[in-house]
């Protein structure tokens, strides 16, 4: 197992438990818990998009490595999971944003809605990993900043 990606899969993982166990907390009506635990999501998401976005630039993506009769269906997975995750995040800044600024009616109507994306996020993050580095072994990897220097 390649420890960045293992890494980064462990704390968006970390994320989504986080923010289930939030949701929990904050049907209990437990408020000051719910803030410190959709906190540490929060900064679980970030440990995740920090380490992922280094070993994208310098260490780079891998690509698919299975066969080639499937590899049309694992781009078409790939991309739905980017735009999803993509917009997990988005949702994920407005709702701190609005907790943060305390507009807690929006805040609760699009909580649960932020909370089902970075779970669907989560899962299909979980596939993707799966598919490249457990499943089957995975592709080439060039780094970024090789692909940009032409090295």
């Amino acid at each position: 197992m390649p420890l960045l990606p293992t890494l980064s899969t462990f704390f968006i993982v970390l994320s989504a438990v986080l923010v289930a166990i939030g949701w929990g907390l904050i049907v209990k009506n437990k408020r000051t818990t719910h803030k410190k635990v959709m906190i540490a999501a929060a900064i679980s998401a970030l440990t995740f998009f920090i380490i992922y976005l280094s070993r994208t630039i310098f260490v780079g993506n891998t690509s698919f490595g299975g066969p080639d009769d499937i590899k049309i269906f694992y781009t078409i997975f790939l991309i739905f999971h980017i735009f999803l995750a993509t917009v997990g995040a988005v949702f994920g800044i407005v709702t701190l944003t609005f907790a943060f600024k305390r507009k807690i009616k929006k805040h609760r109507k699009i909580g649960p809605v932020t909370s089902i994306i970075w779970f669907c996020t989560a899962i299909t993050g979980v596939a993707v990993y799966l598919l490249l580095y457990i499943i089957y072994d995975g592709g080439t990897t060039t780094s970024m900043i090789k692909a940009i220097l032409g090295m």
